[in-house]
């Protein structure tokens, strides 16, 4: 047995907003969001038709409606209340519901893990409100509902990945909605696990891959050779034996700073996109999209990489699913010469196959404060394209993207204009009703 002696004990909540954006639209429609029959269906071109992002329990339970289901497969029932998404209404939400979260515990112990999902260290803080860390749970869970008509779910853990197991395999079971997880509860509730894939942060290919090797159950992982893992798995190898005992040791407050920033944007187009000419629209508006955003951080890119999806007919008959591709680049954040760069590398690599998916981003970031003159710029052109960009910047934050558009945005294939209301890919609405 592992000696859990050495192990920090902390009391680490993981807390879910149950259906979150089913449950809010419910709220909004005055119903119960546990009882309420409840779609969200994203009508978007890029979804084929339509998606459900999210359904409500009795939805699930009742018609065997899930996430990602699409538009053509859901019953047609005068039952079922089928809404649009709207995403500035789920983020205003998410963002009250989390300032609750800091009425129980400090900032610095709060992390937003998704838009349903918060990660809380109650350790310092949790007898301030009650008795056991159950009881406080609860009282989170009360006040949550009681101010805005969400139900919570809550796994309470020693460590971050035990509150994950918490929620995820005992909390959205019970009654109560809360699930309690400790060191001493590993060989009892989760090494009986057989479908590793249902775990937090094990995929199917892994999943699939510690099969081949004989590893059937999450008592196997914990009792294979880590060395063997490691060699395998590099250093997931080392993280998956740790969980498979319970182990992590991250602290929540340790807030992870990455190495290196980059910026980046992505799109699935509406349709198969065949013309050149389209798909070159599409490249060169993702491209002053991701320029924006670093003129907005005063930055200046000096790599910038391409990625090409292609259709799912494009990929049975290449046998490829697309291409990615960087260059370096002299430091820059001009529209102009980042779309430039961009439809470069799209023309050295692609071959005429039906393209689906594009996206494109900055790294080797730098500031943006010192600009390299050409001797032979005479008119100073860069300084006028670089005066000219912040304008259009300016002038979209105060009234909007779609205030200020090029032409070729109207044209066939363009996609910036529509997806100027969007968020996270979907509609935003008006978060404010």
């Amino acid at each position: 047995m592992y000696d859990y002696s050495k192990e920090a004990r902390r009391v680490v909540f993981m807390i879910d907003s149950k259906s979150f954006y089913a449950s809010v639209e419910s709220v909004k429609l005055n119903l119960n969001p546990l009882r309420s029959i409840l779609v969200v269906m994203s009508t978007a071109k890029n979804t084929n038709g339509g998606l459900v992002l999210a359904a409500s329990p009795m939805a699930k339970k009742i018609f065997g409606i899930s996430n990602v289901m699409r538009t053509r497969d859901v019953p047609k029932d005068k039952r079922i209340i089928v809404v649009p998404p709207r995403m500035n209404l789920y983020i205003k939400y998410n963002l009250a519901i989390n300032e609750i979260f800091k009425t129980f515990a400090a900032e610095e112990d709060i992390q937003p893990y998704s838009i349903d999902e918060s990660l809380i260290d109650m350790t310092d803080s949790w007898k301030l409100f009650g008795d056991s860390p159950r009881e406080v749970a609860r009282k989170i869970q009360l006040k949550v509902k009681k101010e805005l008509g969400i139900y919570l779910t809550v796994g309470i853990g020693d460590n971050p990945l035990l509150a994950k197991f918490a929620l995820d395999m005992e909390a959205k079971r019970t009654h109560s909605l809360i699930g309690e997880w400790h060191y001493e509860d590993v060989q009892d509730k989760l090494w009986p696990v057989t479908q590793l894939d249902d775990l937090w942060s094990i995929g199917r290919r892994t999943a699939e891959k510690l099969n081949k090797m004989g590893i059937k159950s999450m008592y196997d992982l914990a009792h294979s050779n880590p060395f063997l893992l490691k060699q395998r798995f590099g250093v997931l190898g080392s993280q998956l034996y740790a969980f498979s005992w319970g182990i992590d040791r991250a602290l929540i407050r340790d807030k992870y700073v990455p190495k290196a920033k980059s910026y980046g944007n992505s799109q699935v187009l509406p349709r198969d996109y065949r013309n050149q000419a389209e798909i070159e629209i599409v490249i060169r508006e993702i491209a002053e999209q991701v320029a924006a955003r670093i003129r907005a951080h005063h930055k200046a890119a000096t790599v910038i990489h391409l990625g090409i999806g292609y259709s799912f007919r494009s990929k049975e008959e290449t046998g490829k699913s697309g291409f990615g591709h960087s260059m370096k680049i002299d430091a820059t954040n001009d529209n102009g010469l980042l779309a430039a760069y961009a439809i470069t590398l799209f023309r050295n690599k692609w071959e005429g196959e039906t393209v689906r998916n594009i996206s494109i981003s900055c790294a080797g970031l730098v500031n943006d404060n010192v600009v390299q003159l050409d001797l032979f710029d005479t008119k100073q052109t860069s300084l006028k394209k670089r005066d000219l960009d912040r304008t259009v910047d300016q002038i979209r934050q105060r009234f909007g993207f779609t205030s200020l558009v090029k032409l070729s945005s109207v044209a066939e294939g363009g996609t910036a204009i529509e997806r100027a209301g969007l968020v996270g890919g979907h509609n935003g609405g008006n978060s404010y009703e």
